[in-house]
């Protein structure tokens, strides 16, 4: 996302609603005050966005590992079919560090980047753009 531009929206999509919860904090104690929509399944959150078509600057954190629509299923569907009309960032969230996985997420343009689970304070500041005095 353009440094320029803050994010309006985060969108979560993670099978595991412990981890939505951690996360949806971790970026509220980050200083995030947009609006946060949580999916725990990767086709509701498919069909969400591509009905949206990202109408506010907006980042989606996705995890890799989930039942039906995978992470990386998700993105290459996104890919094909999604005409944001405002910024949208993607990043992988993700409890593995497995090379394959990073670079499996390098080779896809509309990733960003590759994220550690679980998502703290800090990461989601840096996520952000916000600094600690911010």
């Amino acid at each position: 996302m353009n440094a320029d531009i803050q994010p309006r929206r985060v969108i979560l999509v993670d099978d595991s609603e412990n981890d939505n919860f951690f996360h949806d904090i971790a970026l509220r104690k980050a200083g995030f005050d947009g609006e946060i929509q949580v999916f725990e399944k990767g086709d509701d959150a498919l069909q969400f966005l591509i009905e949206d078509q990202i109408e506010i600057p907006t980042i989606v954190l996705l995890d890799i590992s989930m039942p039906g629509l995978c992470g990386f299923e998700l993105v290459d569907e996104l890919a094909s079919s999604l005409q944001p009309k405002a910024p949208l960032s993607v990043f992988m969230l993700s409890a593995s560090s497995w090379a394959e996985d990073r670079k499996r997420a390098e080779n896809r343009g509309l990733i960003q980047g590759l994220l550690s689970k679980p998502l703290t304070k800090e990461s989601a500041q840096q996520l952000l753009g916000v600094s600690e005095h911010a």
